[in-house]
């Protein structure tokens, strides 16, 4: 465990050589980024990977933060690790933050490889687009006339009929930080991202699909995407060895 901005953070470390910062998921935890790690840092990189805040073993954020938060975090964990310059692998809610700091903080990033990654607000049905503008005029409505109780009543009722699994499953500081999270759109971020970039996807990935993926390749000034057939959300796991194989090669050049 490591203290830093007032948040005990857990990490793993592990091997030897160039540094690497491995950032999850969301809901997710470095548990779910070792079988990656087992495989890439034999091929001689020293390996960072927090949990990052509310999520693991690490304390959740003093109050609802939103996807700089996280960044401005990630910065001061370089820092506490002594990194002045790292690659970067951001899996998911990680490529969120790999966007921002490859757009914001290049001159501590050396190369990036995100999986899978968000960021890129997925087009809404027209039916979900109505009933979201009608709830946002109710709430409107109920917080205008002063009725806080009854807005948030209905604030939680509309999270639990329509939220995500993911917000179901947050509660307090993360439902709030959560909904900061998913309604940033970060894809004019990602056309100022200024490190080369490789992008590993799923073609089955329902959760990020793969044609955000493609627009991801397309945004970012200087990026490739690898596609694994077959693999879902998750493919970096699904194709662990193949993954780290391809990033090894992609970082040491």
């Amino acid at each position: 465990m490591i203290d830093f901005k007032g948040i005990s953070t857990a990490q793993v470390v592990h091997g030897e050589g160039q540094p690497v910062v491995l950032l999850h998921g969301w809901g997710a935890h470095s548990g779910l980024i070792w079988p990656l790690v087992e495989r890439f840092a034999p091929l001689g990189y020293r390996c960072y990977v927090p949990d990052l805040p509310g999520f693991g073993q690490t304390a959740q954020p003093p109050q609802a933060w939103s996807v700089f938060d996280y960044a401005a975090w990630v910065l001061a964990y370089l820092d506490a690790n002594g990194l002045e310059r790292v690659h970067l692998f951001g899996h998911s809610f990680g490529g969120r933050l790999g966007l921002i700091l490859g757009a914001e903080h290049p001159d501590r990033l050396i190369k990036m490889a995100l999986a899978d990654s968000a960021g890129v607000r997925p087009k809404a049905s027209s039916s979900g687009s109505l009933r979201l503008k009608a709830y946002k005029a109710a709430l409107g409505a109920l917080r205008g006339v002063g009725l806080k109780t009854q807005a948030e009543q209905l604030r939680n009722w509309y999270g639990e009929r329509y939220g995500s699994a993911d917000y179901k499953a947050a509660s307090g500081v993360m439902r709030e930080t959560f909904v900061n999270v998913v309604n940033e759109d970060l894809l004019p971020v990602a056309a100022r991202v200024k490190v080369s970039t490789l992008l590993f996807w799923g073609d089955q990935d329902a959760d990020t699909p793969l044609e955000q993926g493609k627009l991801l390749e397309r945004t970012i000034p200087d990026a490739g995407l690898v596609v694994w057939e077959g693999a879902g959300h998750y493919s970096y796991l699904e194709r662990a060895a193949d993954t780290a194989r391809v990033m090894g090669h992609f970082f040491s050049q």
